[in-house]
């Protein structure tokens, strides 16, 4: 199992040392690092920016929002950080939701599978310029319909250095997760726990059957972003986590499209989701983190003391994972690889 580190999207500004942190990361073996973006800080600048200062390890975006940019506009952005990383780029994209889709960026949340299908198959087009890019979909038009009139299709300037760039989709729901199976190179889940792993490895398959399927099982890529707290205390190791995931549980989306409270809902934590759900949007968030039983935690991270990692990372090594996406300073980098070496 391979090791990646996420960095995440900014909060109120760059995180602290993450150009000491990344190089770190790359001195440890770790094979990827990965950017993501909410309605802030982009994904592609930084990576691009810190990228610039590493030599071997993949870039990814973790996840760049595909309602941000026209699909022509994210391959372009592909091809350019492809080139310029040598090609070590990873085009990781999501849906997001709702909410930051026709809140922030002002575009239609629904039919968002249909709409993944036709935006990725765009991106591929464009990076592998054989012809120039024309579609006639329910989402996208290249040229556009209705418009002038003088329209024309066009293909990149600029000459992939790779014909193909690999792309992960972020997916929580089996529908989802089946689609990334069928289209891509990888999917990026945020909550996975080994107790899931046949329900997703279900969704996998049934992507990987599907006529046109571009992998297998043993070709897919899986990133899982896990957090690992090497601490002697598990409750206080769960204490570090329990806020984050109260702010996922009960206040990122809306009461009756919440994608992460299903998630925990289909884990078996539906009553808890339920709980986690109300106290927050009511404003108690000290309540719904004290909602949160370690149990939960410890379903979909690696914390306590070295030795109780080592024990339970054996349980994820026999799931879909392919690679754990770790978050922290240069210094936690260095002392979970250590344990998981």
């Amino acid at each position: 199992m391979k090791l990646g580190y996420h960095l995440g999207y900014w909060s109120s500004g760059p995180p602290a040392d993450a150009l000491e942190t990344i190089k770190e990361a790359e001195a440890l073996g770790f094979d990827s690092v990965w950017t993501a973006e909410g309605y802030g800080s982009d994904a592609f600048t930084p990576l691009a920016w810190w990228g610039a200062s590493t030599e071997r390890i993949k870039l990814g975006t973790n996840i760049v929002q595909m309602s941000a940019r026209t699909p022509t506009a994210t391959a372009m952005s592909a091809l350019t950080l492809d080139h310029l990383s040598g090609g070590r780029f990873v085009l990781g994209l999501g849906a997001s939701g709702p909410q930051v889709v026709e809140g922030w960026y002002g575009q239609p949340y629904p039919k968002p599978l249909a709409r993944t299908r036709e935006y990725v198959e765009i991106v591929r087009k464009v990076v592998a310029r054989e012809e120039p890019v024309t579609i006639d979909g329910k989402f996208f038009q290249l040229p556009l319909q209705g418009g002038t009139g003088l329209g024309k299709p066009l293909k990149s300037t600029v000459h992939p250095l790779r014909k193909e760039i690999p792309i992960y989709l972020a997916a929580e729901g089996p529908k989802n997760v089946a689609l990334s199976a069928e289209i891509c190179d990888g999917w990026l889940p945020l909550f996975f726990s080994p107790k899931t792993d046949a329900f997703y490895r279900a969704a996998l398959e049934e992507g990987f059957a599907r006529p046109g399927a571009r992998r297998t099982i043993d070709d897919f890529e899986v990133a899982a972003s896990v957090p690992v707290i090497v601490h002697d205390d598990v409750e206080a190791a769960a204490g570090f986590i329990k806020p984050s995931l109260a702010l996922y549980i009960g206040g990122m989306g809306a009461k009756d499209v919440n994608f992460h409270h299903d998630v925990f809902a289909r884990m078996g934590y539906e009553d808890v989701a339920d709980k986690v759900q109300e106290l927050y949007l009511a404003g108690r968030k000290a309540e719904a983190t004290a909602a949160i039983p370690t149990s939960l935690v410890e379903d979909t991270a690696l914390i306590g003391p070295a030795a109780k990692i080592r024990e339970e990372l054996a349980r994820w090594e026999s799931t879909v994972v392919t690679t754990l996406l770790l978050r922290g300073d240069a210094g936690t980098l260095r002392s979970v690889a250590e344990v998981l070496a």
